[in-house]
């Protein structure tokens, strides 16, 4: 990986024995960043696809166990007919290209949301990359697709609902059992959510792990968002004292 030399500046101040387990990242703007430079909006996304293939080698490099990437969320449908049809193309392009690479560098990939809704063809291409990694052991590339927290946490109740008729459970639901029905089970809780786009919200993302993660805002796009600004982003966080409810 060529470095700039703000990178370069950047892997110096980096603690590399406090890297956060687990980065979440809503990846927000890129409509807006192709409609403000006069190009269509299916331009934006094209471009975000790029910003996705140099964070995950990023975040691989610097360490991280694992990165959830917020790629289309259960409001996302939404959007006009076009633009979701074009938002489901990627998955498919994404993997056809980078899948011999996420093997070789030892990733596992994940599916995070209801995959019953997705094409036929995001369905297989996920699969096929999950099926493709399920034995790698180094980074887990987990992709949010038609992902909403809401739905998930009433999917969570109604399952859980079902296993104590069952008797699957019994006695009293704690944490650690509710997480266990949640999409991300198994999964750590991310130590550090990053937004781009300049919004400040969490929408509908990972509502009951985010609990207690370090929040990142940046004000840039998701298609300009560098290298540079996650390790900016993971030193930032390195710099907070998580408490987690006490002294």
């Amino acid at each position: 990986m060529h470095c700039t030399e703000r990178e370069k500046e950047l892997l110096q101040l980096i603690d590399r024995a406090k890297i956060p387990g687990h980065i979440a990242i809503i990846m927000d703007g890129n409509g807006r960043w192709a409609v403000e430079k006069g190009l269509p909006r299916q331009e934006g996304h094209r471009q975000g696809v790029e910003t996705v293939r140099e964070t995950v080698r990023c975040a691989d490099k610097l360490g991280v166990n694992t990165l959830t990437l917020f790629a289309f969320s259960t409001e996302n449908w939404q959007r006009p007919a076009w633009e979701v049809n074009y938002l489901m193309s990627l998955p498919e392009k994404y993997f056809h290209s980078e899948l011999p690479e996420l093997i070789r560098k030892n990733v596992q990939v994940r599916l995070t949301g209801d995959a019953a809704r997705l094409p036929r063809k995001v369905r297989k291409a996920v699969e096929d990359g999950r099926e493709a990694t399920r034995d790698n052991t180094g980074m887990i590339l987990n992709f949010a697709l038609n992902y909403g927290s809401r739905t998930e946490i009433l999917r969570a109740v109604n399952n859980l609902i079902n296993a104590k008729a069952k008797g699957v459970i019994k006695g009293e639901v704690d944490e650690k059992t509710f997480s266990e029905y949640l999409y991300t089970a198994g999964l750590p809780d991310p130590d550090l959510l990053i937004r781009t786009s300049g919004e400040k919200r969490i929408s509908n993302f990972l509502l009951w792990q985010l609990a207690y993660s370090e929040l990142w805002f940046t004000s840039v796009y998701w298609p300009d968002f560098s290298r540079a600004l996650l390790m900016e982003a993971v030193y930032d966080y390195q710099q907070r004292k998580r408490r987690f409810g006490k002294l």
